[in-house]
């Protein structure tokens, strides 16, 4: 640590000495001795490994007016990205105690003071400072909102980062529709657990309203009114996933086939099923298929059905469930054969995620409309290929 924080201070070393020359030259050279005796003990302490006293000397040396403002921010921020968050505190409380501050360098130290305290996890204090540059109205306004959308975000106050997002939509930022429809959806989710059904449906139209695509707010909408009894509207809501994202099939299939049984129309999903095989493909689709062509003409049937899929679209999980299928009717040398397929992949199944975040590659075997990796929403999606749909 103490190498690359000597080669973090060099540069502001150097700044300092240039500044206080420049100051000394204004001056006639009266202070030369004095400034330069300071000047040198720094870099002493610097090559003799002390760089919290080689901080202070040099802060020191740097008095906040016209020529050192952004050397104090540019150092304080260097700090910041480094970790070494306590110190980035101290340079920018300093500046803002500062007097002589003008009003856009104040707003710039509020903000990158805020910022300290979010990256050291004193959101109550981040937020007081965000909130004091939105009040006012300053150029680092839209700044402090997004800032203020991350802790409400951490801190799953849903109402408030969805009025922090409206605030943003207001000012023109684009993309932020989507993300206040997860914040809705936030809150759906929320009135479901304590039982509150309407305020749900509620809340999830008015998700849909902030983004018509919202493939979450369609599924919780679905379930709502599939649990009320409603099998016909379920159907017909969880079908408008294809013409919002036919890559979240997958995650329809099992109630929209609740609702199809429950209405005592299983043929209907049969032929919905293949419309969507034909459509768009997907591993999901034909194993559902092929499991309710197993229940309604036997295995034989079920087992030609993957056989004919599988030779254009080859899958692990299409393999995996032919060799349950085929087990049904095997005995003997051929039975053990295929336990031992049976085990090999379904190893390599468990080991594999299934969904995976476009944004920062971030996989798992659980979807997350927020990313556990980089927080993005609206990123992860079921994988493709051979090892997925």
């Amino acid at each position: 640590m103490g190498v690359e924080l000597l080669f973090l201070l060099l540069p502001v070393a150097a700044l300092s000495g240039w500044l206080l020359g420049r100051r000394d030259i204004r001056d006639g050279g009266r202070q030369f001795f004095h400034l330069s005796s300071d000047y040198f003990k720094g870099l002493n302490f610097l090559l003799n490994e002390q760089p919290d006293k080689a901080i202070e000397v040099f802060i020191h040396m740097l008095e906040v007016d016209s020529d050192t403002v952004d050397t104090h921010f540019a150092v304080g921020n260097l700090f910041r990205r480094r970790g070494e968050v306590d110190r980035a505190i101290r340079i920018h409380q300093n500046l803002i105690a500062r007097p002589t501050l003008s009003r856009e360098q104040r707003d710039q130290a509020l903000y990158e003071l805020g910022t300290d305290y979010m990256r050291a996890g004193l959101l109550d204090r981040a937020e007081n400072l965000f909130q004091e540059l939105v009040t006012e109205n300053t150029t680092y306004r839209p700044h402090a909102l997004r800032q203020l959308l991350d802790i409400y975000q951490q801190e799953k106050e849903w109402h408030k980062a969805i009025a922090a997002g409206q605030r943003l939509q207001g000012m023109g930022h684009d993309g932020i529709n989507p993300i206040i429809a997860q914040f809705f959806c936030e809150q759906a989710e929320q009135a479901l657990m304590l039982g509150e059904r309407n305020e749900a449906l509620r809340l999830v139209r008015r998700a849909l309203v902030e983004d018509r695509n919202c493939i979450r707010a369609t599924l919780l909408e679905g379930r709502i009114e599939l649990e009320a009894g409603a099998q016909k509207s379920a159907i017909r809501i969880f079908r408008r996933v294809e013409q919002q994202d036919p890559a979240y099939l997958p995650e329809v299939l099992a109630p929209l086939q609740d609702a199809f049984i429950q209405l005592g129309r299983p043929a209907d999903m049969i032929a919905y099923l293949r419309e969507i095989l034909a459509r768009h493909g997907g591993i999901s689709v034909m194993l559902t298929l092929a499991e309710l062509i197993r229940q309604q003409q036997g295995e034989k049937e079920a087992a030609i059905f993957v056989v004919n899929h599988m030779r254009g679209h080859p899958s692990i999980r299409g393999m995996e469930r032919l060799i349950d299928l085929k087990l049904h009717g095997s005995e003997g040398q051929a039975r053990e054969d295929l336990l031992v397929l049976k085990d090999l992949t379904d190893k390599l199944l468990e080991s594999k995620p299934i969904y995976c975040c476009g944004h920062c590659g971030y996989s798992g075997k659980t979807l997350s409309w927020q990313c556990p990796s980089c927080k993005q929403w609206n990123t992860t999606k079921p994988i493709h290929g051979i090892e997925g749909e």
